[in-house]
């Protein structure tokens, strides 16, 4: 071997090429890759396995139950980091590897960045099929890991040991770049992951990936500004993206200048303060009265790093005014040309700078200001209300469960959510007081993710009291992460809603005429419907068994008690508490477009499509 390269298996190159790999904005460097999560079985254990333990000095490794949940926890990691770090994921052929698809596309469609190494068939066929291969019969190159081709942004199958120096240099590349990022495959057939090679040293230097800032165009520039100095009822709209490029004091700085009210999506709540005077809360079917009263008649809606969902237009029927534009400034060309928008395609810290330094002067009139504030403090006082427990002894609904976790964090916690009619509430009602405070997960709304997301998000942020907010139903989804966090000393939090059922779902089914049909959780009645008594399933018996310290809560006062008491835990603590089931938040101030039975016997079907219809006729394609 000569002195310009090193004999390593395939397994024990990538490991120590992701090793030096690092990421860097604004003159701050991170690791690219900065540990790596693993659940082995006979497909990795003898490759990537083997070089984990060999290289333990230079790349963490991390022990997972579940594999989805591996990947959830790598995706808090990274966001809590702004997409500058993240973390690989390793498992076996078969299942383990077709239990990640629903972490990659989770990744995916927030636009961050996983790295993925599932094991493969032999790329030789020496053993062929093997324990868990897919047979295909006319493609012999497929196997379940192609699964992960449509939720992955980079995707290769490694056959021979020099094809991962190309193939890893590019994950690397996807993985770092602030438009492109995603869940990136990179497949690893078992006998190719043990097989030695020489390989050339330059391929294990250090290498930096510098996170790019790219500027507006300066005639989209020219015309941005053209459309904010004619815009009367402008009104931004502030995605996930403004976290992603720490660009919340750009735009602290642009509503300050301008006086143009900011709303936010599920992924940009915390861009302002709540109690900055030109923060209206979220907007959409889940949004605050102010926000989505001000988005029916705006004139000019400027998007700010979001990829309006439905949730966000309230699937077309939210911005009414029949002149209303849209100017969509975003780092990622697709969703900056959505709605047929001008375009503003750059960094949104970069973008947002640029536009105030060329909007000197300019304000909105001083009766749209009071109008918006004036509509602020209404809502407030609805966020109260929901949220005020007059009665210590009372059973908590679901708002005062909030409203008594609002007043213990302090204003770095994080506060993280996913699934269920929590969002819903946390949306409308949460008062985020940091850019990192509001975390929810709703670009894929994933029930289980919330409890290994808190893992990666403490893992990130050591010293912050994280929360995950689960219902009973996502908790069943998945709570064998806190199996890790208690392995790994991570003091996260678990507050535990029992409402017994999909409580979300219930309340959307009854209102399309599906009568809650199959979500609670109760026995079954003498004429078969689920309808009997609740199930008797100690949830906090079953956090207690996998090592969580567990404070029950039965009232409003034990509530805040257990509350404080587990923000000042050390370890893993569970705040379990019942909640009664009386409607306590504000209804939804939006439409939202679940289709309906067209024809059907049952009345409640019949009812619920004329609303639909009704609803319906709102829509309006912007073109």
């Amino acid at each position: 071997m000569s002195a310009a390269t090193r004999r390593l298996t395939t397994a024990q190159a990538l490991v120590r090429f992701l090793a030096a790999q690092h990421t860097e904005r604004d003159g701050v460097r991170h690791r690219l890759i900065a540990g790596t999560w693993g659940v082995f079985g006979h497909g990795n254990v003898a490759g990537i396995g083997q070089a984990l333990v060999e290289y333990a000095d230079v790349m963490p490794y991390h022990q997972g139950r579940n594999e989805q949940s591996m990947v959830h926890a790598a995706v808090g990691y990274a966001r809590q980091l702004n997409r500058l770090s993240a973390q690989a994921v390793t498992t076996s052929i078969g299942p383990g590897a077709t239990n990640l698809v629903t972490g990659a596309a989770l990744a995916t469609i927030n636009r961050l960045p996983v790295l993925l190494l599932p094991g493969d068939y032999f790329a030789s066929h020496a053993a062929d099929p093997l324990l868990q291969q897919l047979e295909h019969p006319v493609e012999a190159d497929v196997s379940v890991n192609d699964t992960l081709r449509p939720v992955s942004r980079y995707f290769d199958r490694i056959t021979r040991p020099e094809a991962l120096i190309p193939s890893a240099l590019n994950a690397a590349r996807v993985l770092a770049d602030p438009a492109g990022t995603g869940a990136v495959t990179l497949a690893l057939p078992q006998d190719v992951q043990a097989e030695a090679f020489d390989w050339p040293e330059e391929f294990f230097a250090e290498r930096v990936w510098h996170v790019r800032r790219p500027a507006p165009d300066p005639a989209e520039l020219a015309e941005a500004v053209r459309l904010i100095r004619a815009a009367r009822r402008p009104l931004v709209v502030a995605g996930g993206g403004v976290h992603h490029s720490e660009a919340e004091a750009a735009l602290r700085a642009f509503a300050d200048a301008t006086g143009i009210p900011v709303a936010s999506t599920q992924a940009g709540k915390g861009s302002l303060r709540h109690d900055h005077p030109a923060d209206l809360g979220g907007i959409g079917h889940t949004g605050t009265a102010v926000a989505d009263g001000l988005a029916r008649t705006a004139d000019l809606v400027i998007g700010v790093g979001t990829r309006y969902t439905d949730f966000t237009t309230a699937s077309g029927t939210l911005f009414q005014n029949p002149d209303v534009r849209f100017l969509n400034l975003n780092i990622t060309a697709f969703d900056a040309h959505k709605l047929a928008a001008r375009t503003l395609v750059c960094d949104a810290r970069t973008g947002l700078e640029q536009l105030a330094d060329a909007l000197p002067g300019h304000r909105v009139d001083p009766s749209y200001e009071a109008e918006y504030r004036t509509g602020k403090e209404r809502w407030e006082r609805v966020v109260e209300a929901a949220c005020r427990a007059g009665d210590d002894g009372a059973v908590p609904t679901q708002t005062q469960v909030l409203g008594a976790l609002d007043a213990v964090v302090g204003d770095d916690d994080v506060v993280i959510n996913a699934a269920g009619s929590l969002p819903g509430d946390l949306h409308k009602l949460w008062r985020a007081r940091s850019p990192r405070q509001y975390h929810l997960e709703y670009g894929y709304s994933c029930m289980g993710y919330e409890i290994p997301a808190a893992i990666g998000v403490q893992q990130a942020a050591p010293g912050t009291p994280v929360w995950a907010l689960v219902g009973d139903g996502t908790y069943l989804m998945m709570p064998t992460e806190i199996v890790t966090a208690v392995q790994e000393g991570l003091p996260v939090k678990v507050v535990l809603v029992q409402n017994h059922g999909y409580a979300s779902i219930g309340g959307l089914s009854e209102s399309v005429g599906a009568e809650r049909f199959g979500t609670a959780y109760r026995h079954r009645a003498a004429d078969g419907t689920f309808t009997g008594a609740p199930l008797p399933v100690d949830l906090a018996a079953n956090a207690a068994s996998l090592g969580m310290d567990v404070l029950r809560a039965r009232t409003v006062g034990e509530l805040r008690e257990a509350l404080a008491t587990a923000r000042a835990a050390g370890r893993p603590t569970c705040v379990y508490v019942e909640t009664d089931p009386s409607p306590t938040a504000p209804p939804a101030e939006a439409w939202w477009d679940v289709p309906v039975a067209g024809t059907a016997s049952r009345e409640a079907a019949v009812r619920a499509r004329r609303e639909y219809d009704r609803q319906a006729a709102g829509r309006r394609r912007h073109l």
